[in-house]
């Protein structure tokens, strides 16, 4: 969605919304081109549904934007209104792991590198929706970068009261012999 808010007939002057999505988009392609090479089937079938359901929803959003929306002005409007929201769900999706950090007091099932680079992600699109004045990106961005800055701390609150299951993971799950000749 965001490389078609990106594109200049959507929203001018947004080439680098444009072109880092579409970069991520790419890397996503290869992503599921790993995950569906090595699945089974039921996985594959669950993404394969979940794929289709939001090709049909982004062609819809793209019909409804070049037919009856005219002006970059309604345009951006619109599909910044869906972005907003698609990236609000993003960075509220860790909501549930920080209830169960705070409930449990313990960081085991948050993991720290993915709450960093939600903070930074965040941080460096506020910073660019900063420069360029546009609120379409700031607004989720700043709440993410909010998002990813608690998650930090409660990260750094409760790691020391993380119990390590050092027993279990130092074990292999399953053990292997030698062949003997």
């Amino acid at each position: 969605m965001w490389v078609f808010y990106g594109m200049p007939f959507v929203h001018p002057d947004s080439l680098l919304v444009a072109t880092i999505n579409g970069v991520g988009f790419f890397i996503e392609i290869a992503y599921l081109t790993i995950f569906f090479t090595f699945s089974d089937w039921p996985k594959r079938r669950k993404i394969l549904i979940a794929l289709f359901i939001e090709t049909i929803f982004f062609c819809v959003v793209v019909a409804i934007t070049m037919v009856f929306l005219h002006g970059t002005k309604t345009r951006s409007l619109f599909i910044g209104i869906l972005c907003i929201i698609f990236n609000i769900l993003m960075y509220a999706s860790p909501l549930t792991v920080m209830k169960r950090v705070i409930k449990t007091k313990s960081v085991k099932f948050m993991p720290f590198y993915l709450s960093l680079a939600n903070l930074l992600n965040g941080a460096v699109w506020s910073v660019y929706a900063s420069v360029k004045l546009d609120l379409n990106v700031l607004i989720p961005n700043g709440l993410g970068t909010l998002s990813g800055l608690v998650q930090v701390v409660l990260y750094a609150t409760y790691y020391r009261s993380t119990k390590r299951d050092d027993d279990v993971s130092t074990q292999p799950a399953v053990e292997l012999q030698r062949p003997t000749a």
